[in-house]
């Protein structure tokens, strides 16, 4: 275990002292290919109005003009935005920044140490170790459900109430979906719950009587689905605006794209992945339909079960890349929405004043937003449009798309290793056999009470209770759960912004 340990610890120093210097997050932000518009000044709404600059405070007391009126515009003037590329500088100032920088770099850094100890374990077959590398990805699957409860938090904050209904309502609805989910039969959703609960709880009931405690199977098994049923609810719950704006990346994408085939192709591939996702587990449509195939009065076996497992990782992982792929395509659509916003302006009638477009987001800039979690009253002197609280809140949005890609890879990557699945790069381990009963511990000589041998009696009993086959069933669930939250949050989003929004 020690070359694993030696890796880690080198890992988490180069990610230490390098993130200042070297970062895949800010460098995702920050490499120029991204642009931000630029806020017109008073000046130059005044030029486009043909109207003169308006005079300071100062020179207008000296000319005994005490007037107040707020200097307005017609809503119809040729309004053009200037565009500058988003900097390092520049992204400083951005809400959540540190946070979405940090995280993303750890996950880079968490699946380099995983493939390392997969490379390791391949090579050198190590019997006794640890992996280390699972140890990485559920810290990565933790910070990811953090990441999205932190911004699911100051939806609940917001004095308006609105954002707090939908995740509530959301979360009642996910409820209600994985309790459907898990009574479905194996025979059509094949997670493999059942029988690994059936594991753990036959080999957790011969532990406890061996110390005399008694142990009631259903009540274990309908505590455990309770708890899962829980957890599915709030993750539906945080996965609920992501999916929203996901939907609404992907329309102004297509819209900015409408020239060029193979990036709508690209990108309607990436919006149809977590429904793949789910597919891939509906027994009946998927693994039955590839191993008896229906050719005419026949069926032909097209692939084996392990080969379809194997295949099934390989998928995931590949639209989990294909998402990443496009994800400047997203970000650049959501920045997009300042152009967009001052189109809308133009085709309406009348006229509008300068400081009513900036008091409009003058409670929204840098993350004084509704729903922000912030107090009622905003920075002091801000002078924030509307196009550059769009460009400050990117930084939310980006945690908002890498976030579910991040979480659905490392579930797959720690459903490969605990389920003891093979990548078919090398030869699959043998067949799952059933796990042995630890054994109590013998009164013995104080010589066996030391941290070691403690150590190995924990991690025996707890390898004898939790079985791999638990484990394929848990993150098989966990990983299908995600796609499905992605699936129908971003089709309610597709329906919102192209029909409700609309009217």
């Amino acid at each position: 275990m020690g070359v694993q340990v030696v890796v880690s610890l080198l890992a988490a120093s180069v990610m230490q002292k390098m993130a200042p210097h070297c970062s895949f997050a800010r460098w995702l932000l920050c490499n120029g290919s991204l642009y931000r518009y630029k806020h017109p000044s008073d000046e130059e709404l005044c030029a486009l109005a043909g109207k003169q600059r308006p005079k300071a405070k100062r020179d207008r007391r000296m000319n005994g003009v005490t007037d107040d009126k707020p200097l307005s515009v017609p809503r119809d003037i040729d309004l053009h935005l200037d565009t500058s590329p988003i900097t390092a500088v520049d992204a400083l100032v951005l809400r959540y920044f540190l946070e979405y920088q940090w995280f993303v770099d750890f996950a880079i850094y968490s699946t380099a140490v995983y493939v390392f100890t997969e490379g390791y374990y391949c090579l050198v077959d190590p019997q006794k170790e640890t992996n280390i590398g699972v140890l990485w990805c559920l810290l990565t699957v933790v910070f990811s459900v953090k990441v999205f409860f932190t911004v699911m938090r100051h939806y609940f904050r917001s004095e308006e109430g609105g954002e707090r209904s939908v995740c509530l309502t959301f979360a009642f609805f996910f409820l209600l979906l994985a309790m459907v989910a898990l009574v479905i039969r194996e025979e059509y959703l094949e997670f493999g719950l059942e029988p690994g609960l059936a594991g753990v709880s036959s080999n957790l009931e011969s532990i406890l009587k061996q110390r005399g405690w008694e142990w009631t199977l259903p009540l274990a098994k309908l505590a455990f689905k309770l708890g899962l049923v829980a957890l599915c609810s709030f993750l539906g719950a945080c996965l609920t605006f992501p999916g929203l704006r996901l939907a609404q990346t992907h329309l102004d994408a297509l819209r900015m794209a409408a020239d060029k085939p193979l990036t709508q192709v690209l990108l309607h591939l990436s919006f149809l992945a977590p429904v793949l996702v789910v597919v891939m587990w509906i027994k009946p449509i998927s693994r039955d339909f590839l191993l008896h195939a229906p050719m005419g009065k026949q069926t032909v076996q097209i692939m084996s079960d392990s080969s379809y497992n194997t295949t099934r990782l390989w998928t995931i992982i590949g639209l989990c890349l294909l998402r990443l792929a496009v994800t400047r395509h997203h970000l650049q659509a959501y920045l997009g929405l300042a152009e967009r916003w001052v189109g809308q302006m133009r085709k309406e009638a009348g006229r509008i004043t300068v400081l009513e477009i900036q008091r409009k987001v003058r409670t929204r800039e840098l993350g004084w937003e509704p729903g922000s979690g912030h107090g009622h009253r905003p920075p002091a002197d801000p002078r924030c449009p509307q196009i550059t609280r769009i460009y400050c809140y990117v930084s939310v949005v980006s945690l908002q798309y890498l976030g579910p890609i991040i979480l659905t890879l490392h579930c797959t990557l720690l459903l490969k290793t605990l389920g003891h699945h093979s990548w078919g790069l090398y030869p699959e381990p043998p067949p799952l056999p059933p796990a042995a009963t630890a054994a109590p511990p013998r009164p013995g000589s104080e010589d066996r009470e030391d941290v070691r041998a403690a150590v190995e009696q924990i991690t025996g009993i707890l390898g004898g209770i939790f079985t791999p086959l638990f484990f394929r069933g848990f993150f098989a669930f966990l990983t299908w759960w995600v796609a499905a939250c992605q699936v129908v949050t971003s089709l309610f989003g597709l329906y919102f912004h192209q029909y409700l929004a609309a009217s």
